[in-house]
């Protein structure tokens, strides 16, 4: 099974992108539900789970390739770009739509406040340490790299931060790092001091990319989908156990993107992906799948044109002074006041960038980023 394509990796894609679109772009006027929140520093809530699983899917989509093959410089090339351009996408999204209205017309948006972490630029990242150890390292040595970056980040975080402060927002040592690098005006939500996609963070985002090349490797070599389904779910249950033993010293905190963190979402990945086999490539079922396929073939472009468009939206301000995106989310109010108008919301604003996706699909455009 070498050279086949599982759909159900596709779906995998699809899924997350979908979701991540409806947890970023809560229907304004009232407060999410909990779960579809990031969880304020320690925890967990399924709006966490949400970019870990896009990493393990980039990680998916280099399986399906051969990077031992070609000349070195091509392949290191082909890899550097394609990091440079997702990194460049992220920092102009932030900056997006570039000028303000001012009471003498229109000013440039400061570059010297503009983000330069960010959700994009961390896939770059990732994208690139992996496939640069995907290159040159066996399995085994990819799983021991994978452990030397969960165990060195969790020392780390433990040694060189202030003590009593090493959890903390502000004096835990990645932090510390995204302040002297970066500089405050330049992090998340400027003037908070912390970044949740800050550089040295990164590293145990790495092994969610490492993690899912691995398992799509495996799943891509294997004769027998039923064995692999076993096999993944076992790994899942272990992984999470594991993950939560290791929370009791080393909390859950998607922020921080602590180890245990980072190890949970690695199994529930796996559980999902065993799942997902089962459903389509085992049991043949096409419900939703098509759906989720539009959204797994054009993943990154479908997540920017969400983030794009709802800031043109809030852009276009109606005569009460309101942007269009919150206007639409008061509507959602009166029929569904609450967390479920602001769900209702968000579902209906990601059922719009699916037919972005849809037209993309129909006409066989594949935008590769």
């Amino acid at each position: 099974m070498a050279g086949q394509r599982f759909t159900s990796l596709d779906v995998f894609r699809g899924l997350t992108v979908a979701f991540m679109i409806v947890v970023n772009t809560s229907g304004p006027g009232a407060a999410p539900f909990a779960q579809l929140s990031h969880a304020t520093w320690f925890g967990l809530t399924l709006a966490d789970l949400v970019f870990p699983a896009f990493l393990f899917a980039v990680g998916n989509a280099m399986s399906f390739g051969d990077p031992k093959s070609g000349p070195t410089g091509r392949y290191l090339g082909k890899v550097v770009k394609r990091a440079a351009i997702l990194f460049l996408l992220g920092y102009l999204m932030y900056w997006f739509p570039f000028v303000h209205a001012t009471a003498d017309g229109w000013a440039l948006n400061p570059v010297e406040h503009t983000r330069i972490p960010g959700v994009l630029q961390r896939i770059a990242l990732c994208f690139l340490a992996a496939a640069i150890a995907v290159r040159w390292l066996d399995v085994p040595k990819l799983i021991g790299l994978s452990a030397v970056l969960l165990l060195g980040y969790w020392g780390a975080l433990m040694v060189f931060g202030p003590p009593g402060e090493q959890l903390t927002p502000l004096g835990n040592i990645g932090a510390l790092i995204d302040r002297a690098v970066f500089g405050i005006n330049h992090m998340y939500a400027k003037g908070k001091g912390y970044d949740p996609e800050g550089l040295f963070s990164t590293l145990p985002a790495i092994v969610n990319v490492l993690a899912g090349y691995l398992a799509g490797r495996y799943i891509r070599s294997q004769p027998d989908l039923r064995t692999v389904v076993i096999r993944l779910a076992v790994a899942a249950g272990l992984i999470v156990a594991a993950a939560l033993a290791w929370s009791l010293t080393f909390p859950l905190s998607k922020r921080l993107w602590t180890s245990s963190f980072a190890l949970i979402n690695i199994g529930i990945d796996l559980g999902l992906l065993a799942g997902l086999i089962a459903y389509v490539e085992l049991a043949r079922q096409k419900f939703g799948v098509p759906f989720c396929e539009v959204f797994g073939r054009n993943p990154l472009a479908i997540y920017l044109f969400s983030e794009l468009l709802v800031t043109v939206l809030q852009l276009i301000r109606l005569p009460s002074g309101q942007g269009l995106y919150d206007a639409a989310g008061g509507l959602f109010q009166l029929v569904a006041p609450g967390a479920l108008g602001a769900l209702l919301c968000a579902i209906a604003y990601m059922l719009v960038c699916w037919g972005f996706g849809y037209v993309l699909d129909r006409n066989r455009i594949l935008i590769k980023i």
